[in-house]
This record gives C-alpha cells, sequence and structure tokens, in this order.
C-alpha cells in the first residue's frame, strides 16, 4: 500500500488525471488471450517462413500488417500508406575465386571468405608460410600473402599492422571445416545489410581454407606444413592467384506505421514499437524459423494496442497526444529499421515524446518459472525520473505484475539496452521502456513456434503497455529528460 500511495502522490504532481485514466480500463479488456492467440498464430506460420528482411515472408508479414491497421480505421502516415519504404544494400561475394590445382576454388563451395575489397583484375601475390604465426614480429610479410594455422583476432591485427595483403588461414580440423561449409556460406557469401550501397573502411582480404587446400597452394603437403609449424621458413614461398570481386544487391523494405491522431496534444507522439522481422530460413529452406516470440509476440502485442486505442477513439475517447504504431523491418540485421525511423522521422523527433517498445513477451524464462506473472522493464529511468513512476503506477494500479529491472543495470553483460529497437530513441534522447520476457531455450531457433506461448501471461503484459501508454498520451506534461544515461558503453 506504501509504494501505490507514493506512485498515486507522485502522479497528481505530475498532472494526471485518474478519472481519465479509469476509462481505459473497459478497452484495456478487449486485449484478450484468443484475439492474440490468432493474430500470433499468422504471424508465426510457416506461409511468411520466417519474416527475414527482404523476403517473400517478410513482405507477406507487412501485408497481414497493413490489411489489419486499414481495418481498424488508424491512418497511413507514410505519404498516405502503411509503410515507410527505403532500400538497403548488401554486398555478394560469390564471384569471390582463389586458383589451385584444377581450377578455380569457390567460394562458399571450398573455402571462405571473409572481408571486403573489389578488385578489376585477378590478383598473382607471392605468399609465404608462417605457421602457427608465433613469430611474426621477426618476419617481413609486406604487401604479401601469409598463409597461417589458425588465427586469433589479436594474430590478424598485427598481421594487418605488419602490411600483410592476404591472410590465409587453414582449419584445424579439414572434415569439421566442410562439415560447416554450408552454414557458413549462409552467412558469409553475403554481407551485412547497410544504407550506403558503397562499402565503407579499408580493404581487408582474409580467406579461411582447409589445411589441404593450403598445401595445394603452397605445392607441398599437408604432412610437410605440420612439421614446419614452428620453422615456416623451409616452406618455399608461392604466388597465389585470386580474384575478389563485389556483386552489390539492393534489398527494398519497409517499416509498418499506422497513426492515431490526438486532440489538444496532437503533435505530440508517442511511438509503440515492435519489429516484425526474424531469421528466416536454414541455408536449403527446410526448417523455418517461425519467430513466434521473437517478435511475432510484441508484434501482436501492438497490433492488439492499436485496436484498443482505435475503439476508444471511435467511442469519444481519443487520447490526447497522437500515438504512433510502428513495426520496424532489420532488427534482426542491426536494429536497421529503427535506426532508419529514428533518422527519418515521419514526426519531428524533438516532438516524440516516449517509446514502449515490445520485443518478446510470450514466453516465461527459466529464472521466473515460479512466477509467471513478470516482465524485464528496461531503461524505465535511464533519461527521465518520472516514466518509472508512471509505469510502476500503471502496472500497481491494473496489471500487478511483477517489474523485473535487473537489466537496467550498467554492468549487464548481456546487454540487453542495447539490443532492441528502444535503442535507437534512446540514442536521440527519448525516453523508453523496454518490455521483456527474457531468453529462452528457444530463443532464436526453429523450435521458437506459437504452441510454446503463454498468452494469458502475454495478455497482461500487453495491458501493462497499453495501460502505461494509456497515461503518458493522456497527462498533462511529457515526461522530462532530465537523467543522464549512466550506460557506459555503446552498443
Amino acid at each position: 500500500m506504501r509504494k501505490l500511495k507514493v506512485s498515486f502522490l507522485g502522479l497528481m504532481a505530475l498532472g494526471f488525471s485518474v478519472a481519465a485514466q479509469d476509462a481505459s480500463i473497459k478497452y484495456a479488456k478487449t486485449i484478450t488471450p484468443e484475439q492474440m492467440r490468432e493474430k500470433l498464430t499468422v504471424l508465426a506460420s510457416d506461409e511468411f517462413e520466417g519474416r527475414e528482411t527482404g523476403t517473400e515472408g517478410q513482405k507477406k508479414a507487412s501485408a497481414f500488417l497493413e490489411n489489419f491497421y486499414k481495418e481498424i480505421g488508424l491512418q497511413g502516415p507514410a505519404d498516405g500508406t502503411y509503410r515507410q519504404k527505403f532500400s538497403m544494400y548488401q554486398s555478394d561475394w560469390t564471384d569471390v575465386y582463389i586458383k589451385g590445382k584444377g581450377g578455380k576454388k569457390k567460394n562458399g563451395v571450398d573455402f571462405i571468405f571473409a572481408g571486403s575489397a573489389n578488385m578489376a583484375k585477378e590478383m598473382k601475390l607471392p605468399t609465404m608460410f608462417i605457421g602457427n604465426g608465433s613469430d611474426i614480429a621477426n618476419m617481413d610479410v609486406t604487401g604479401k600473402g601469409v598463409m597461417i594455422a589458425g588465427a586469433s583476432r589479436e594474430t590478424l591485427g598485427k598481421l594487418r599492422e605488419s602490411g600483410a595483403k592476404a591472410i590465409f588461414i587453414m582449419s584445424g580440423n579439414d572434415e569439421q571445416f566442410m562439415q560447416t561449409m554450408p552454414r557458413q556460406a549462409r552467412f558469409r557469401l553475403k554481407g551485412r545489410l547497410r544504407f550506403n550501397k558503397e562499402l565503407t573502411g579499408n580493404e581487408s582480404i582474409i580467406f579461411y581454407i582447409t589445411k589441404k587446400m593450403g598445401s595445394e597452394l603452397l605445392n607441398t603437403s599437408v604432412e610437410k606444413l605440420d612439421a614446419n609449424m614452428d620453422s615456416p621458413a623451409s616452406i618455399k614461398e608461392r604466388n597465389v592467384r585470386f580474384q575478389v570481386k563485389e556483386k552489390v544487391a539492393e534489398l527494398k523494405t519497409e517499416n509498418m506505421v499506422a497513426f492515431l491522431e490526438g486532440t489538444d496534444l496532437k503533435d505530440e507522439v508517442l511511438v509503440i514499437s515492435s519489429h516484425y522481422d526474424h531469421i528466416g530460413q536454414n541455408e536449403d529452406g527446410t526448417v523455418i524459423n517461425n519467430g513466434a516470440d521473437d517478435d511475432g509476440s510484441g508484434t501482436t502485442g501492438v497490433m492488439e494496442i492499436a485496436e484498443a486505442f482505435a475503439q476508444a477513439a471511435n467511442e469519444g475517447n481519443r487520447p490526447r497526444r497522437s500515438i504512433l504504431f510502428l513495426n520496424v523491418t532489420g532488427e534482426e540485421k542491426g536494429l536497421l529499421g529503427s535506426a532508419y525511423y529514428a533518422d527519418n522521422p515521419l514526426f519531428p523527433i524533438e516532438n516524440t515524446v516516449n517509446n514502449l517498445n515490445i520485443d518478446m513477451i510470450g514466453r516465461v524464462d527459466p529464472d521466473h518459472e515460479s512466477d509467471r506473472d513478470y516482465v524485464y522493464a528496461i531503461g524505465s529511468e535511464k533519461l527521465s525520473s518520472h516514466l518509472k513512476i508512471i509505469s510502476e503506477y500503471a502496472n500497481i494500479t491494473y496489471t500487478g505484475l511483477n517489474l523485473d529491472y535487473r537489466y537496467d543495470d550498467p554492468k549487464d553483460t548481456n546487454r540487453f539496452y542495447y539490443r532492441s529497437d528502444h535503442y535507437n530513441f534512446a540514442k536521440k534522447g527519448i525516453p523508453i521502456i523496454f518490455y521483456f520476457n527474457g531468453v529462452h531455450a528457444d530463443y532464436h531457433r526453429p523450435s521458437d513456434t506459437v504452441d510454446k506461448i503463454e498468452f494469458d501471461v502475454m495478455a497482461k503484459r500487453a495491458r501493462l503497455v497499453f495501460h502505461t501508454a494509456w497515461i503518458l498520451a493522456n497527462r498533462n506534461d511529457r515526461t522530462p529528460v532530465d537523467r543522464t544515461d549512466d550506460m557506459d558503453y555503446n552498443r
């Protein structure tokens, strides 16, 4: 009771109307486990193929969201549409090759290229064997290729600093290396998505090869390489021919946006967000990562909250502030969709009052198996002294969840504060809350499916976001930015 009294008095001092908030109870009840199951069953279906950014499955998910927002009568704020369209670019390294005995060795089939360059023609590079790299300081590798048996990040750095032109890293176990080739190829043949068409940064030429391939390129035997790891100078230097050719693919995608205009404070905007992309299929398309919890659950939550606010508006209870419902793409690629929105906002960033971000609210993590009614509320007091008070009041009054703040610790090694889309709003100085159920055994695995979702808890968590949003959208003053973020390292 004491905690409730303190929160109540705090909210009264901030211009909060209890009567106005009570109207929200009716609409919060429309957020039900049954409706959430219905929506999530579609979002996390095999038909959507894991919703990987830029794929047909992601396009199907965006169409599903678009149709939903049209049906409930929200506005399309992106030039009259529900799609904030943008392009990203991706390097394609399938044309990289190394010439060995028997002809060209193919990237993703015979070796893995891990770097960036774009050569106009084939290069012939004198390449030396340096064994395990234990004596780099006494070797002249300037302008040469070097072949090394395994290499740490520190060793790679030393080789680059010493002027090595290309680095060939031989595997310790050729059989294992070839077994993992399909998986490595899936992630390495195409580079990370980026906004700029041209690559930035220094040229980097690194090849991961088998020891057998290394022996062929140096015209020696595997046995001789093994025998001379500590005396590599006895292996004769050889010319190696290769070409690194970059193709650039444009990937067109979109954030999904729906808008509810407010009344007397309509120029101020509250953003409620989730990411609707996931990690797609495996390399041969036989296994789908449905992403029911990550982040089908959060996207379903945003849809339910949007529907509740839309009904309230239709019945004469329109919020004072405007609300943008934002489902971003590219989260799994590095928070790219939210980064694009934050740098290209549909409404001025200075008028964006808060971001409530929902990423995984459908499961119970191992630490809470005996306490299902919880949610991690991350970042609520990083930028504003008021936001956590509002969140706690909403929770104590309406939902009664255990709000777990452990990931607000600046020393949190999980770095969750940096790992979802709220972070791109926090970087702009916008107070945020990130709602999260924690990781579990099915995280980023094909087993993250709808049958594992605990819809009763998921609905409670979504209602907490709704009630918090209702307060933020209707109180007299926006939450002040009156604190300096204490997270002392960047993502």
